[in-house]
């Protein structure tokens, strides 16, 4: 072979190997340009079943309406999750966790060239609904246990069916007498400070707790009732206006227990409540609105209903995987 054959050899050689060389750095840059599409669809995914699951979780235990909230959801952001996509379980109470499962497919665009016209992305989400052993952002406003669309049973940790959204009036009795307090619609005020053994609370600062909450964990338990002349001062009427027609938190109670300003509440669990108007005077008066499921800030109970009432609507929702 001469000089000028094997230096035609030699850059036919570097041919072949420069165009297998492209055709690979091609072929990873396809890859690399369709990976990261996917992986970016499968965030969106993985967001959508997400916040699906956290949707659901809200109205928990009721099942149907968790999985027609998931779906609504999903198909406002993108879509991907069908309804045999979504699965319930049972932790502590029945019915109290939401699996969803968004599937997508995604396009290939290089990766074309090598035969892979798509993939699937599969986004899963678990999320549970906790009842609460204490909550925060309490409102210093009591119902009692009784009262007909709360539905509780009497027993000594008892079980609640309660009708939300339906409008009900609660009614303000002398709850400082003795043996008052154990009407369905009673309501009544509340020192919200567990450490404080007085009833003696200023009307600012119930003014303040039914504006913005009580900014500290409400554990159940026993707490002092406060003065119901308190709905007469000006700075809680002004608070009351301000909350009507948003969704607060009152504690539930099942006895009053003592007279005047040594009366205490047995606090056995929270319901959400919409107050839409107010008749108020002297030590009586009306407050009307409706009951609502409630998703709140607080610490969960490590089971069932944590020893206060279960059932109210009143829960914790988290992400569990």
């Amino acid at each position: 072979m001469t000089k000028q054959q094997s230096l035609r050899s030699e850059r036919g050689q570097s041919l072949v190997i420069m165009l297998l060389f492209m055709t690979a750095l091609v072929g990873l840059a396809a890859i690399v340009l369709d990976v990261g599409s996917w992986y970016r669809a499968h965030r969106a995914a993985q967001a959508t079943a997400d916040a699906a699951a956290l949707a659901g979780a809200q109205v928990l235990p009721d099942t149907p309406r968790a999985a027609s909230l998931a779906l609504t959801y999903a198909d406002k952001n993108g879509g991907g999750l069908a309804a045999a996509g979504i699965t319930f379980s049972s932790t502590a109470f029945a019915g109290d966790t939401i699996t969803v499962k968004v599937s997508r497919t995604a396009p290939a665009f290089f990766a074309k060239l090598f035969g892979f016209k798509s993939t699937t992305i599969v986004g899963r989400a678990k999320a549970r609904a906790w009842d609460l052993s204490a909550a925060r952002y309490v409102a210093p406003i009591v119902v009692h246990f009784k009262h007909p669309l709360l539905n509780c049973t009497r027993s000594a940790n008892p079980t609640c069916n309660p009708t939300f959204e339906k409008p009900t009036t609660l009614n303000l009795e002398d709850l400082h007498q003795p043996g008052g307090g154990n009407g369905s619609g009673a309501f009544g005020l509340i020192n919200l400070n567990q450490h404080d053994s007085t009833g003696t609370i200023g009307a600012g600062t119930l003014a303040d707790w039914l504006l913005n909450g009580y900014d500290q964990d409400m554990a159940l338990g026993r707490y002092y009732s406060a003065p119901s002349a308190n709905f007469n001062n000006s700075q809680f009427r002004s608070s009351l206006d301000a909350v009507l027609g948003k969704e607060i938190l009152f504690p539930v109670y099942r006895l009053l227990t003592g007279p005047g300003s040594n009366a205490q509440y047995d606090i056995i669990g929270w319901v959400g409540f919409v107050p839409t108007s107010y008749s108020l005077g002297g030590s009586s008066g009306t407050l009307t609105g409706y009951f609502t499921r409630y998703v709140a800030e607080g610490i969960p109970a490590t089971s069932g209903g944590g020893g206060g009432a279960s059932g109210l609507g009143v829960h914790k929702v988290e992400l569990t995987e």
